[in-house]
Formats: structure tokens, sequence, C-alpha cells
């Protein structure tokens, strides 16, 4: 099972509330049992951890690497339809999926450019309408 990635401000935000999250739990619940582990959870998060994936970077396992424009090698603006021709490509999927949900993502291609040209057409008429009004 692969290791989650995420992206490098992400995981520094993840290991700050985790940090001072356990810190603060182990504080309430036992502190007689648990006090030990405050000064180390503490340190391990903030003083360890987060220098480590500032230095480390993409090379930190749980940090995903970036592509050579900046942008994070797995990006959820994706092109639908580069990442469907992958999955089909790489066999993923079947001839017949591929087909059925090529025809799905172009009918709703369809649909939203239908919905912004109904859109640029109401925009300055409702306007004149809301002027009327005013006037």
């Amino acid at each position: 099972m692969a290791l989650p990635t995420f992206e490098k401000n992400r995981l520094i935000g993840l290991v700050a509330i985790l940090s001072f999250g356990l810190t603060s739990l182990f504080a309430v619940l036992l502190p007689e049992v648990l006090g030990a582990l405050l000064p180390a959870t503490f340190i391990l998060g903030f003083f360890v951890l987060i220098p480590l994936v500032l230095l480390l970077g993409e090379d930190f396992p749980l940090a995903e690497s970036e592509g050579s424009d900046g942008s994070s090698a797995t990006t959820t603006d994706e092109d639908p339809l580069t990442t469907l021709r992958e999955r089909y490509a790489t066999g993923e999927i079947g001839e017949e999926e591929f087909e059925r949900r090529l025809d799905r993502l172009l009918e709703t291609e369809e649909l939203d450019d239908r919905v912004a040209a109904a859109g640029d057409r109401r925009g300055p008429r409702g306007r004149r309408e809301r002027e009327t009004e005013l006037e």
C-alpha cells in the first residue's frame, strides 16, 4: 500500500496541528502518566519534523514532488479528457467504458458551453432591467 502524499504546505500544517493536538491531549488526559511525552511530542513535531519537511522538500516521503513549472505533479485541475485517455492507455478501463465516459464528458462540456452562452446573453439585459427599475 502506497503512502499518501501531501503538498508541502499542507504537510507542514498537518504536522503542526497533530503536534499541538497530541501535546494538548497528553497534557489533559493523564498528565502523570503521559507527562514525559509532552516535551517529546512538541519537540518532535515543531523542531524536528517541520524543519525536515522544509529542508528535504519533495525528498520527504510524504511530500509530493513538484513539476518543472512549480505546480504539483498530481493536480486536481488536470484535464478530465487527458486523465480518461491515460486510464484507457494503461488498461484501467476497457474500450466500452472509455467510450461511455467520453460521451458523457462531451455532453457535459456542451452543456457547460450552453450555460455560459446563456449567462452571457442574460447578463447585460438583467442589468438593464435593474437599472430601469431603479429609475
